[in-house]
Order: structure tokens, then sequence, then C-alpha cells
């Protein structure tokens, strides 16, 4: 039986810290908009961001990583990545002159999509990287976190960074020793790694204050 968990969602961005300032949009992964985000997002805000989170799987999130790989399926790219820039719009919209973008997994993935139309200012990726076959540079710079991988997901991800590079975008990648994929989910003990989530975190904040910040 697939294991769901119906969290109530407004049906738009949560929003944490204060409007006007640089936003960050955090897209969460193929578990859905789970609880730590909130945890996540607060942090953000007491670094000086506006921070929202939207949610891409209407109210629906799961801790079964077999639910996860349907919820994923079932998402309409089109639909998700207008979903995040509606997210960046309303930070704009609310002054914020600079505005960032966090993707866990799928949600690293479509944030870099969203990012080869100059949306945003700045992109982290957790887990994530974009295609030989997906057109389009990335126009913003770039920051990577990928847990420790086999050889070839390591060479995909090496590759990967090489194309941004020949294309001009600053891009800085980093991988966690021992970690797996979704360490930063605090939601997912047996995904969570906490030194590597809490030293990725460090790093991605301040990579956002160095793009971001006034």
């Amino acid at each position: 039986m697939t294991e769901f968990i119906d969290i109530p969602s407004p049906g738009w961005p949560l929003e944490f810290g204060e409007p006007g300032r640089p936003g960050v949009v955090i897209v969460h992964d193929g578990f859905g908009r789970l609880p730590y985000l909130e945890a996540y997002a607060t942090s953000l805000a007491g670094q000086g961001f506006f921070a929202l989170v939207p949610d891409l799987f209407d109210g629906r999130a799961t801790v079964s990583p077999v639910a996860a790989v349907e919820l994923e399926s079932a998402l309409d790219e089109g639909f998700a990545i207008a979903t995040i820039d509606d997210a960046v719009g309303m930070a704009r919209g609310q002054g914020a002159s600079r505005v960032g973008v966090i993707g866990l997994g799928i949600g690293g993935r479509l944030a870099l999509r969203l990012a080869q139309s100059g949306a945003v200012d700045a992109v982290v990726a957790y887990h994530a990287l974009l295609a030989a076959d997906e057109a389009g540079i990335v126009p913003c710079p770039v920051l990577l976190h990928r847990a420790d991988e086999d050889a070839a997901a390591a060479m995909e991800a090496d590759l990967f960074v090489s194309r941004l590079k020949e294309h001009g975008t600053p891009v800085t990648q980093h991988s966690y020793a021992a970690a797996r994929p979704g360490f930063a989910n605090a939601t997912m003990l047996e995904l969570l790694d906490k030194h590597a989530a809490a030293l990725a975190f460090a790093r991605s904040t301040y990579f956002l204050q160095a793009q971001l910040l006034d």
C-alpha cells in the first residue's frame, strides 16, 4: 500500500522572514513538503533572507521511498517549474531585489531548469544536475551539493560541472563522504547525516549571502 501523508496546504508558498529582504525559494525533494523544511526556512530567515517554500504535490508528502517515486513520476514538470517561478515572483513582488533558489533532489533539478531562464540570481542544488540533452546555459552562479556516490554518478556530476564552466557559469561543487542522497532531509532519519546537512547549510548560507545580500 502506498504510504502518503496528507499535510494541510494553503495552496501557496509558506513564508518565513521579513518581506522585502532578498528572497530564497526552497523546493522540496520527492518526499514532498515535509515539516523539516519549515525549520530550514526559519534558519535562512534568521540569516537575513525572506524564505518561501512552495508545495509541488498539492498537500501530499510521504516518508516512503516507494511512494516518493510515485509522487515524482506523477509530477507535471511544466506545472512544477511554473509553481517555483510564481514563488520567485512573490518574493520580487514583495520587494526582493534578488532571489535565489535552493532545490533538493527533484527540486534541485527543477531549480536548475528554472535558472536556465534567467529568472533567479543564484541556485543551490542538492543531489541534482541537468542531463547533457537538456539544452540551455545557467546564467547565474551555482552551488552543488552531492552525496558520496559511485564512480559513474560522480563522473556524471563532474561532466555537468564541466559543461557549466564551459558556458561561463560560476559553479562550486561539494561532495560529502559517507553521506547518502537525501542527507539533508531531517524528517527521513534513515537518510539524514547531521554533520553533512549542517555543513551544506552553512555553505549554502554563505553562498547566498555573497550572491544576494547587498
